[in-house]
């Protein structure tokens, strides 16, 4: 940890200077305690004057410390349930406004990147940003064909500290795990992909890819929008898109003023993550309300704009059914069927009480089913069920965090749109649909058409792969008849040398005892005058022959 003092002092100054620790409940362990005091006792604490009032302190203080705590920000103003109203309304202002770097270094990076001056790719360029976010930057210009277009630049120096910052996040996910028994996350991995997938964002040419993927995938949708990506040579720090026309989906005074029905709104917006989860495998995974936008034109049909596809998921295929199923069994309560499916998937040990397990997830999950989103609190839930798999020694997957990070912006932003909104309902024919159609009578005869053309063509081989099959079977049963042979062979050997041992050391311990005889005072024994050369002989002949036995 010595090499991250410099950064571990900014976060102490930082951290005292705005009094961010007023902000948290008490701390439950001693090394929480100490850390709020040691906050407590840097010369910023008591020298925040209006700092440790201000309403914007904590945007401010993560605006300072960089685009992992603007992440964190942006995740935590889709959560009205856990802070107050007034720090939201600031960490709102994460989502895109963050304080801009200077255009004329925003100039240069496109004008490099695109290889030509900007008079000769825009018909406009403005000077003022569009937005500001945590990795980039945008700009409205205008293509010289005159389509208004959004030019989003990375902002210089990011990566370099996400990558310090991720490098002491690791280091704490190593002593958690060593320390803490923090071994049911495999933290170590979840950083290491977390920081892949921040440092992902980083690539806008990735980022150009992902949205031409989404729009691939919901092109022509009534459900959501995927603005079109223009040619930028490939670059990894400029990517151009079409500009579109939408207000943000917590505008809830435009949604008034239009008469938009916010809860059909809020049932496409989880109909679009099922979607993009099951459907495609292909998930948004940086939700927040800076990167999803409502069209206006058709207010009695809303259609989601999604924006800045830099972070995306997927899971495997074994992990997405596992999910999906557990999902399934949770909205039918069928909490015994949920433990064996996440046992049979490995997420549980051999031998952990399964029934116990059940009956643990029932009286956490179980009084929140039947609740409306705005009476629903995920905190608690989560917390409950991390510490059941501590006691218990599971295994949640790395790749499931992304998913659960997402899931809580959704859920945050379900809230908010529409509070009655009930996800189970709206959730259950969407699963029951999608396993029908992986593991369903059709999905089975559609796997037996597709494969038979391949199953065909090989029927030719099939002769040669049955010969050259028992052939193997063969040459590894005589294999396995001379390895038995010899380790019936080597289990003789050492029993003869067994044997032998105990055999020496017999004579071995004859011999000495006849030679120990008058020093030890057994005079019966020493009288005899051939007591010496015997014990000489036994010991002589015992080395000799134990010798030559080896």
């Amino acid at each position: 940890m010595i090499r991250h003092w410099p950064r571990l002092l900014q976060l102490w100054t930082v951290f005292a200077r705005y009094r961010l620790d007023t902000l948290l409940p008490p701390p439950p362990g001693a090394a929480a305690r100490l850390a709020l005091l040691a906050i407590r006792l840097h010369p910023a604490w008591w020298l925040a004057g209006d700092n440790a009032t201000r309403p914007d302190r904590v945007r401010r203080a993560f605006e300072e410390l960089g685009p992992l705590f603007i992440k964190l920000g942006q995740l935590l103003s889709t959560r009205r349930d856990l802070l107050d109203p007034a720090v939201l309304d600031e960490l709102e202002h994460l989502q895109e406004n963050v304080a801009p770097f200077p255009v004329a270094e925003a100039k240069a990076i496109v004008e490099r990147e695109l290889g030509v001056p900007l008079a000769q790719h825009f018909a406009r360029f403005d000077d003022q940003p569009l937005a500001a976010a945590s990795i980039a930057q945008v700009h409205t210009a205008a293509l010289l064909d005159g389509r208004e277009v959004v030019v989003k630049v990375l902002r210089p120096g990011v990566a370099e500290r996400i990558r310090t910052d991720m490098a002491l996040l690791k280091d704490v996910a190593r002593l958690a795990e060593e320390r803490l028994q923090m071994r049911v996350l495999p933290l170590q991995r979840i950083v290491s992909d977390y920081e892949r997938t921040l440092l992902d964002e980083t690539d806008l040419a990735r980022e150009a890819d992902n949205t031409r993927q989404l729009r691939i995938n919901f092109a022509n949708s009534p459900l959501f929008y995927v603005p079109e990506v223009h040619d930028a040579n490939d670059s990894r720090e400029v990517m151009i898109a079409e500009r579109i026309e939408g207000v943000p989906i917590n505008d809830h005074a435009t949604f008034a003023r239009l008469g938009i029905d916010r809860e059909k709104l809020a049932n496409k917006g989880l109909t679009i993550f099922f979607t993009q989860v099951f459907r495609d495998n292909f998930f948004h995974a940086d939700m927040h309300p800076g990167n999803v936008y409502v069209e206006t034109g058709n207010p009695a049909d809303p259609r989601f704009i999604g924006l800045d596809c830099a972070i995306v998921g997927s899971l495997p295929t074994d992990d997405q059914l596992t999910i999906a199923q557990i999902l399934l069994s949770l909205i039918q309560r069928d909490f015994t069927q949920l433990v064996r499916i996440a046992a049979q998937a490995g997420w549980i040990p051999a031998g952990a009480p399964l029934d116990l397990i059940a009956r643990e997830v029932r009286r956490l999950v179980e009084p929140v089913l039947t609740k409306p989103i705005d009476q629903v609190n995920l905190a608690p839930i989560l917390a409950g069920l991390l510490d059941l798999a501590r006691t218990h020694e599971l295994q949640i997957p790395p790749q499931f965090v992304l998913l659960l990070k997402t899931l809580i912006h959704v859920e945050g932003l379900g809230r908010e749109l529409y509070p009655q909104l009930d996800i189970w309902s709206l959730a259950k024919p969407l699963l029951k649909q999608w396993l029908n159609d992986r593991i369903g009578p059709k999905a089975l005869l559609r796997r037996i058409t597709e494969d038979t053309p391949l199953l065909i063509a090989g029927l030719p081989d099939l002769p040669q792969l049955v010969f050259d099959a028992l052939t193997q079977m063969r040459q590894n049963g005589q294999w396995q008849s001379r390895q038995l042979a010899e380790l019936k062979q080597m289990q003789r050997q050492l029993a003869a040398s067994r044997r032998h041992d105990f055999l020496a050391w017999t004579g071995l311990l004859a011999g000495a005892g006849l030679l120990l005889a008058a020093p030890l005072g057994l005079a019966a024994v020493a009288a005899s005058p051939a007591a010496v050369p015997a014990g000489i002989a036994l010991v002589a002949v015992s080395l000799v022959w134990r010798l030559l036995a080896k």
